[in-house]
């Protein structure tokens, strides 16, 4: 009886022991099976440089460091009084032209048309009178009561003021003619030009004043209101969230069930929730850590980079720089 209970007792004490090794092993392991390992990566952010292509001298700053910003919103302002005054010019230039093209392709003015008329009136009645009076001295001459001198110079002045009607009625059939073809062909390439020159101007103008081209956090701020800014140098960092990506390194022996548009998950410190992300980017060179000789021995310890991109709604909670770790589903 001895034996037995003593037996007994011994069962009683491994059984807990067991109990406490499954546990643990179903913790570690998942009651599933083995749980895909984490990879060590980090975030990376691909900033907007927003500059002017034109120098001058920093006069607003629209932003703050850290702020978020829709498309479309101011971002800076440069000095622009030469600017303006060149837009200004230019669109006194370009309604010279335009009024000058107007004026050729129109002809004479009324009032001008009417002087015109005017004076073939008054021809048309001194036709009409020197007709007359060629007739009464030809009657005249022929009874002798007038020389031939002065049939003649009846004659004349009837044959005169007959040209003088005609021309005048040629000067209004002009006068109602716009200019002839090639000077408004000449023309409208001048006012062509001064519409480009105002094209031109109004794009240096548009120059002075940046605003976002799209979405994104103001990472950082280049300049200070009262310096001068370079043409092309960079007075405002922008992070749109689709340019937040992940690198993370795998072993070349899980490199092969990898491809582009993958899903991983994305674990950071702090972050709420899981990251769902896509695989982007695979590398094609391995890389390893010295001192390292390269055999059959070492290859297990090459790696590759990978990227990934979270999707939009999760990007703005990582931030460049941040340790991740991530899963491959």
């Amino acid at each position: 009886m001895a034996h037995s209970g003593s037996r007994s007792w011994g069962r009683n004490r491994v059984l807990p022991f067991l109990s406490v090794f499954l546990a643990a092993f179903l913790a570690v392991t998942g009651c599933s099976g083995k749980q895909p390992p984490g990879y060590q990566g980090y975030a990376e952010g691909e900033f907007v440089h927003v500059s002017s292509s034109v120098a001058g001298r920093l006069v607003r700053l629209l932003v703050t460091r850290g702020q978020r910003v829709p498309a479309g919103t101011p971002l800076f302002a440069l000095e622009s009084i030469d600017e303006s005054a060149a837009q200004r010019q230019a669109r006194q230039q370009l309604s010279a032209a335009e009024a000058q093209l107007k004026d050729l392709r129109t002809g004479k003015r009324p009032q001008e048309l009417d002087v015109i008329r005017a004076q073939l009136a008054q021809a048309i009645a001194d036709e009409k009178k020197s007709a007359a009076d060629l007739v009464r001295d030809e009657a005249q001459y022929k009874a002798g009561g007038i020389s031939n001198a002065r049939l003649d110079e009846t004659r004349a002045r009837a044959e005169s003021n007959a040209a003088r009607n005609r021309e005048l009625r040629s000067q209004l059939d002009v006068a109602a003619l716009s200019a002839r073809d090639e000077q408004i062909k000449a023309q409208a390439a001048t006012a062509a030009a001064a519409r480009a020159a105002l094209e031109q101007a109004d794009w240096k103008r548009d120059q002075k004043a940046i605003a976002a081209p799209g979405a994104g956090l103001v990472f950082d701020i280049m300049y200070r209101e009262g310096e001068w800014v370079q043409a092309g140098s960079p007075v405002v960092r922008l992070l749109p969230p689709e340019n937040i990506k992940v690198r993370f390194f795998v072993p070349q022996t899980l490199l092969g069930a990898l491809t582009i548009g993958k899903d991983v998950v994305l674990h950071c410190d702090g972050c709420p929730a899981e990251i769902p992300a896509k695989v982007t980017y695979i590398s094609t060179e391995s890389e390893y850590t010295p001192p390292i000789i390269y055999s059959n021995e070492t290859r297990s310890k090459l790696v590759y980079m990978i990227e990934a991109r979270p999707s939009a709604d999760k990007a703005p909670d990582l931030h460049p720089g941040q340790p991740v770790e991530v899963k491959v589903r």
